[in-house]
C-alpha cells in the first residue's frame, strides 16, 4: 500500500490506461474489460484490473493536474512495477481545424510548469512519448479506421484567467490544443524509463467555443478508448 493506493503488490498490470476522472476509469473498465476487478479506492480514486481481448490492462484514474498525476504514476512505477502508461483524457482545443470529439494524439508537450523545470535542472524538458507506442498508435488508428490528428500540445497550469500573452504564442507555434498532464506523464516516463503516450478528445474549443457536458465525457470518448486499448495491447 501507499498513501494514495491500498492494491496489493500484483494487483495492478504493468499496462494502465490513465483517465483523468475516477467515473471514467469505472467506465472503462466495467464496459471495455473482461473479468475486471476494482483494486484501490483510496479517497475515491479508483483503480481496476481486467483484460482487453484476453491480454491483461488495468485503468486508474490520475485525477486532475501535474502534481496528481505525478503522485500516482511515480506510485504506479516505484511500487507496483507498471512499465506502460497511456493517458485517455479530455483538452481543450486550440488550432481552428480541430472541433468537439476530435481525437489527438500527442507528439510533443510543451509546459510552463515548474515541476518539470526543476526535475530538469531548471531548464525545459523536451517532453515526448515513446516511439514504440506511438508507432503502434499510427498503425492501430489505421486498423481501426479512426482518423485522428498527430501534433503538439502545452500543458497548462491554469484552468481559467490564462496569462494574455498564452493563446497567441499557442496559435503561432500551431500547438493543437491544451491539457493539464501530459508534459509531466512524459517527464516522469523519461526519468523512470517506462512507456508512456497521451491520447487526448477534444472536450472544449478555447478558440471557437463549445464544450461537452460532464456526462459526455465521462461516456462518449468510444474512440479515444478502443484506439488507446488496442495500442497497448499490440505494442512492444
Amino acid at each position: 500500500m501507499t498513501p494514495h493506493n491500498n492494491a496489493a503488490i500484483g494487483d495492478f498490470s504493468e499496462t494502465v490506461l490513465m483517465p483523468g476522472d475516477p467515473l471514467r476509469a469505472k467506465f472503462i473498465a466495467e464496459n471495455y474489460l473482461d473479468n475486471v476487478r476494482l483494486v484501490t479506492d483510496v479517497r475515491n480514486v479508483l483503480g481496476y484490473t481486467g483484460e482487453y481481448q484476453s491480454s491483461p490492462i488495468s485503468i486508474m484514474a490520475h485525477g486532475m493536474g501535474t502534481p496528481s498525476i505525478s503522485i500516482y504514476l511515480h506510485e504506479l512505477i516505484t511500487v507496483y512495477g507498471v512499465k506502460k502508461a497511456i493517458r485517455v483524457g479530455s483538452c481543450g482545443g486550440v488550432a481552428d481545424h480541430l472541433d468537439l470529439k476530435d481525437i489527438i494524439v500527442v507528439t510533443g508537450a510543451g509546459t510552463a510548469n515548474a515541476m518539470n523545470r526543476a526535475k530538469f535542472a531548471g531548464y525545459d524538458y523536451p517532453a515526448t512519448p515513446d516511439f514504440e507506442l506511438l508507432r503502434q498508435c499510427w498503425t492501430s488508428a489505421e486498423q481501426l479506421e479512426i482518423k485522428p490528428t498527430f501534433g503538439n500540445i502545452f500543458t497548462n497550469d491554469f484552468f481559467y484567467d490564462d496569462p494574455e500573452a498564452l493563446l497567441p504564442a499557442l496559435q503561432r507555434f500551431n500547438i493543437l490544443a491544451m491539457d493539464m498532464e501530459t508534459s509531466a506523464l512524459f517527464t516522469i516516463a523519461a526519468e523512470k524509463r517506462i512507456q508512456a503516450l497521451s491520447i487526448l478528445t477534444v472536450s472544449d474549443h478555447v478558440v471557437k467555443g463549445g464544450e461537452m457536458s460532464p456526462e459526455e465525457r465521462q461516456a462518449s470518448f468510444d474512440q479515444m478508448i478502443r484506439l488507446a486499448l488496442d495500442t497497448a495491447i499490440n505494442s512492444k
